[in-house]
């Protein structure tokens, strides 16, 4: 690999680790409310589990 391209990939790296991060816990509120703008479809059926659990059935 060269530099460059071993530059490209730790920089990748560090953002999705960064972003990673700063996601809500699952069952905050912050985290019940960016399922609310998520549309249902896109949930998985984990998300849709959780949601149910933290946000609907407190």
């Amino acid at each position: 690999m060269t530099k460059l391209t071993l530059a490209k990939l730790a920089a990748a790296v560090t953002l999705v680790a960064g972003l990673a991060a700063c996601a809500p816990e699952v069952g905050s509120e912050a985290w019940c409310k960016k399922m609310e703008d998520k549309p249902k479809g896109d949930w998985s059926a984990n998300e849709a589990a959780d949601y149910a659990k933290h946000c609907v059935f407190k």
